[in-house]
C-alpha cells in the first residue's frame, strides 16, 4: 500500500540505496539490550539530526488530519481537536537512526499507541499496518510492534510542539526500532491483514529494523 504522491528520488535516497546495497555501517556485532543502551555500529549525539526525503511539507493544526483506515471496528479521521481530546501520555525514550546516530533520554508526549488501539478496535485478522506521511513517505510495521507501551503518536518533544523539519503536528514514536519506522508527519493509519513494505522497505532496508539485531538491510 503506498501513497498517491510518491517522493521524488534524491540524491539522499539515492545514496541510502547504495549503502544497503554495499551494507554500509555493519558491524556484525551483537549486542543485548539488558547488557548496554547503545546498539551495535551506533554513536552518541546531542543535537537531533533532521533527515527527510528533501521535502518538508507545512501541516498547520487547523488543517491536519489523521485517518485510520482497514481492519478496525472503528474507522476514524480526526481532526486536531479531536486527536488532542484523547487520553494523553508521556514517555522517556532514546532514539537510534540507521545512520548510526543515537539520542538518549527524548521526552515525548502524546496519545499512547496502545491507548489508540484500545479506540479503534483492530479486527482479529490485523496483523500488519502502514503508516502514511504527507509527504508522501510510507513505512510497515507489525501489531505487536506498534503495541509495545513505548510506542507513541507524539506531537511534543521535550516539552514544546513538533516542529517542521522532526515531523510535526505529529509523528509516530518507536523507540525500539531504527526511526525510519517513526513516520513523520503522519496523516493515515491503514490496519492490514498482510504485509505492505513501504518507502526503504522497498529500497533495501530491513523488514523491520531492529537496532539491537543490527537489522539495516534486509
Amino acid at each position: 500500500m503506498t501513497d498517491d504522491a510518491h517522493p521524488p528520488e534524491t540524491k539522499l535516497t539515492t545514496t541510502k540505496r547504495r549503502w544497503a546495497a554495499d551494507g554500509k555501517f555493519l558491524t556484525g556485532r551483537i549486542v543485548r539490550p539488558e547488557d548496554e543502551r547503545l546498539p551495535p555500529g551506533q554513536h552518541l549525539v546531542k543535537d537531533w539530526p533532521v533527515l527527510d526525503l528533501g521535502q518538508q511539507p507545512i501541516i498547520r493544526t487547523e488543517s491536519w488530519r489523521l485517518d485510520i483506515t482497514g481492519h478496525v471496528e472503528h474507522p476514524l479521521s480526526l481532526d486536531w481537536a479531536a486527536f488532542k481530546a484523547l487520553p494523553q501520555s508521556d514517555r522517556l525514550s532514546d532514539m537510534h537512526c540507521v545512520t548510526t546516530w543515537s539520542r538518549y533520554d527524548n521526552r515525548w508526549s502524546g496519545v499512547l499507541a496502545r491507548d489508540f488501539l484500545k479506540l479503534v478496535k483492530p479486527h482479529a485478522d490485523a496483523k500488519h499496518i502502514v503508516f502514511q506521511s504527507y509527504d508522501g513517505y510510507a513505512t510497515n510495521v507489525t501489531m505487536e510492534m506498534f503495541s509495545a507501551p513505548d510506542v507513541l503518536l507524539a506531537h511534543s518533544w521535550e516539552g514544546s510542539p513538533l516542529t517542521r523539519e522532526h515531523g510535526g503536528p505529529v509523528r509516530i514514536v518507536m523507540p525500539q526500532f531504527y526511526f525510519w519506522k517513526s513516520a513523520k508527519w503522519v496523516k493515515h493509519i491503514a490496519f492490514l491483514d498482510q504485509d505492505a513494505p513501504g518507502y526503504w522497505e522497498v529500497r533495501g532496508y530491513h523488514n523491520v529494523g531492529d537496532p539491537w539485531k543490527e537489522e539495516r538491510y534486509g
